[in-house]
């Protein structure tokens, strides 16, 4: 039976392109592996950062809306995004840089169990630092020699991502029955799930909380998207979803990668989408970010939208 393999990428709302670059390669140390765009709207820049050559599980994606409003945070929501880093003397680094670019932060809990480091990017983000610990370091993981931030402390990838539900048992219906995922903690409160091996990579945290749902505006988190290793894979999930009674968009080619969207019952948007072809597809890895790239059915309106998207930097 086929089972994602943990996290590929997630994707939020961002209101100015050039300050979230500045962000997240100058201050987090990611590098930007794609200057693209939203494919359904080729008008609006989507970035993707992480480590040397942007693998899955290390991928953090951007579409910048420059009139996006202030979200308002409630329920049925992908409240937090947890970035592994190795050890507790990479945490200290940590709590060190956020203070050094005047960032605050604060320590934390995560399910009462692990101290965490959360803070918040320009767009109000929730991020925080959580240590590997014991676990081995992905092999899909390679540092970017030109971060600014030492090899030893760089980001290695998403670890657990937050979810605010009402009903968490209907999110739990997706990650156990379709992603097979596994629970490795329930309380009245938290419900902890986790691919194999059993890491902080790919973790998921589903927690009940009641209110008014979230409204999007900048640092909204679209969706999740999780791994499925190739097109068979892919196919397998998908036709789970289509089992299930999940309303789902039919299997995209994303030209990077391919992929499936649909809703679970508390309206948390997931994707899964597979390993390749990958972004050196069209770019060499010396220069992945380094000019606007754009799938084969989009390059003859490049003109067109070179002129509307402000140059970044």
């Amino acid at each position: 039976m086929t089972n994602v393999l943990g996290h590929h990428h997630i994707s939020m709302y961002a209101k100015d392109a050039q300050e979230n670059a500045d962000f997240y390669r100058n201050v987090l140390g990611l590098r930007l592996v794609k200057k693209s765009v939203n494919q359904d709207n080729p008008y609006m820049y989507h970035l993707f950062y992480g480590d040397r050559t942007g693998s899955p599980g290390t991928e953090l994606t951007f579409f910048e809306i420059p009139n996006a409003g202030k979200s308002h945070r409630g329920t049925n929501e992908i409240a937090k995004i947890g970035l592994l880093v190795p050890d507790e003397e990479a945490l200290q680094y940590w709590k060190e840089r956020l203070q050094q670019f005047h960032i605050s932060y604060q320590e934390e809990t995560l399910y009462d169990k692990q101290t965490i480091v959360s803070f918040q990017d320009p767009d109000d983000l929730e991020l925080f630092f959580i240590v590997n610990g014991e676990a081995p370091i992905p092999e899909f993981w390679t540092p970017w020699e030109q971060s600014p931030v030492p090899e030893h402390f760089q980001i290695l990838g998403m670890g657990p991502v937050v979810l605010h539900v009402r009903e968490p048992e209907l999110t739990a219906q997706v990650l156990t029955d379709i992603f097979r995922y596994k629970a490795v903690l329930a309380t009245d409160e938290w419900m902890i799930f986790r691919t194999e091996p059993d890491t902080l990579f790919g973790e998921i945290v589903v927690r009940k909380k009641e209110g008014a749902l979230t409204r999007p505006g900048r640092g909204y988190v679209h969706h999740l998207a999780v791994r499925a290793s190739d097109d068979r894979a892919l196919e397998d999930i998908a036709a789970k979803v289509k089992e299930a009674g999940y309303r789902m968009k039919e299997i995209v080619d994303r030209f990077y990668f391919k992929s499936i969207y649909f809703r679970d019952r508390n309206g948390i948007m997931f994707e899964v989408a597979t390993d390749g072809p990958g972004f050196t597809r069209d770019e060499d890895v010396k220069h992945l970010g380094e000019t606007l790239a754009l799938p084969p059915f989009l390059e003859e309106k490049r003109a067109e939208i070179e002129t509307v998207l402000k140059p970044i930097e």
